[in-house]
């Protein structure tokens, strides 16, 4: 049998006035929670049907004040929800490793955040597979230089991520090197592009056209799709 596997996602309520600021304008900032509201929601689908997952939820923000509240608290009744605590995003990321395995000791993980919404079950399983079988580590590119998926076999390896700049563009080289520093031999996943500004989002939404990503990112100035 397959062995089973933590899927960790990082997610952010999607507040309007904090969500996905870098699409306004030509989003408003209700527009652009309705996108990353949307994009949570795709990513907790794909996330629910891989097989031998077992999903996490490390959430920070006010769900109450968020785009679509009723639907995310319904999607989060699936998954296993533990807050986020850092002092910033790379200690947040360390700490929901370590709190995820606590939550299914023992497993392998894969962590995802919510800015890719083109993610499908199948791309999780490959992107996991290398860590469930034996090996150490994956480590998935973005296209802007950053990275959109970890594996660990070991999660408490994610320590090293508290000692790495996030959000720049070489962050995914400075992932990679830290990663190496301690031992390990990261295995690539598929590069994707995840979700910063609105001709991201457009491009994203044209690779996944059947999802509530692409209808939020379509109604955007009033364009509706069905």
């Amino acid at each position: 049998m397959t062995r089973p596997f933590i899927l960790l996602v990082v997610a952010k309520a999607p507040v309007p006035g904090l969500a996905k600021t870098r699409l306004c304008p030509p989003a408003t900032p209700a527009e652009a929670a309705e996108i990353a509201a949307a994009a949570l929601l795709d990513t907790l689908d794909a996330v629910c049907a891989v097989p031998g997952a077992e999903p996490v939820v490390a959430m920070t923000g006010d769900l109450g004040a968020a785009a679509r509240p009723v639907e995310i608290s319904m999607a989060l009744r699936h998954v296993t929800t533990i807050p986020q605590r850092g002092y910033d995003f790379g200690a947040r990321l360390a700490n929901a490793h370590a709190d995820a395995a606590e939550v299914h000791a023992g497993l392998p993980i894969l962590q995802i955040g919510m800015d890719t919404p083109q993610v499908t079950p199948e791309l999780l399983a490959a992107a996991a597979a290398p860590v469930r079988h034996g090996h150490d580590a994956v480590l998935g590119p973005a296209v802007d230089g950053g990275w959109w998926a970890l594996g660990l076999a070991e999660p408490r390896h994610a320590q090293v991520l508290a000692g790495v700049p996030m959000s720049r563009d070489d962050t995914g080289e400075r992932t990679l090197r830290a990663l190496t520093a301690c031992g390990l031999r990261p295995r690539p996943a598929g590069r994707l592009s995840d979700v910063d500004t609105m001709a991201d989002a457009r491009s994203v939404a044209a690779a996944c056209p059947d999802g509530r990503f692409a209808r939020a990112v379509a109604a955007v100035g009033g364009r509706v799709v069905a």
